[in-house]
């Protein structure tokens, strides 16, 4: 995320809905005019894209003076150290996050890959074969037609071709390494239930806003054909 862009905007504005708040203890505040409508609705909105960022709570008096001291133009911290310390902030959060993550991640695979089917190959990746087809196998060169379901270890779901009822086509080398290692394995018609290592998936960076940094991620996946 570039917070220089898209974070640090946003932040004057939660401090407005924050100066707001703390002026009302009982949040009844009035709309008396046009710009007070509109710096709550930014406040609401800004407020669910911190959230959204990883921001789990704020000091609401410290934000509500800051807001005050950059309108009246004497605010004591610059723009860089804003940047900054907001960056570092979340770089630490993100830390702890894939270290968690990680953590969970070995404990899963190291129970999951003694239960009855699990196969596990020389990368790490764990695999069921819960249907053998009998077709060919995909080469590192060719484009496939798969139907998946992916989910985290705890059964979020964070992409599903199932679920969108329309399967998805892409070439062996252009997916994540447990995809590209596991489809060269299966023979068309094959259905397989595959366990990514994060190493073999997104690693340290995640992807998107269900799949964290260091993320084991579960897949079942169906073979449906070769596309020349």
């Amino acid at each position: 995320m570039n917070f220089k862009k898209s974070l640090l905007p946003v932040l004057a504005a939660a401090f407005m809905v924050a100066s707001c708040n703390a002026q009302n203890k009982k949040n009844e505040i009035k709309m008396s005019s046009t710009i007070d409508s509109v710096s709550y609705g930014l406040g609401v909105a800004i407020g669910n894209n911190l959230k959204n960022s990883g921001f789990d709570s704020v000091k609401v008096e410290i934000m509500s003076q800051a807001l005050k001291e950059v309108f009246e133009g004497k605010a004591t911290m610059k723009q860089e150290d804003a940047d900054r310390i907001i960056q570092g902030y979340m770089a630490e959060k993100e830390k702890a996050k894939g270290d968690d993550n990680l953590k969970k991640g070995q404990a899963f695979l190291d129970a999951n890959k003694s239960k009855e089917g699990v196969k596990t190959t020389a990368s790490g990746m764990q695999y069921i074969v819960l249907k053998e087809g009998t077709g060919a196998k995909p080469t590192l060169n060719d484009k496939v037609t798969t139907h998946y379901h992916g989910t985290l270890i705890d059964g979020t779901v964070f992409d599903s071709s199932v679920e969108r009822g329309q399967p998805a086509s892409f070439p062996v080398s252009g997916v994540i390494p447990g995809w590209t290692e596991a489809l060269q394995m299966m023979s068309v018609g094959s259905k397989w239930k595959l366990f990514l290592p994060s190493n073999l998936a997104y690693g340290e960076r995640g992807a998107g806003g269900k799949i964290g940094p260091n993320s084991v991620l579960v897949f079942e996946v169906e073979l449906i054909s070769i596309d020349k």
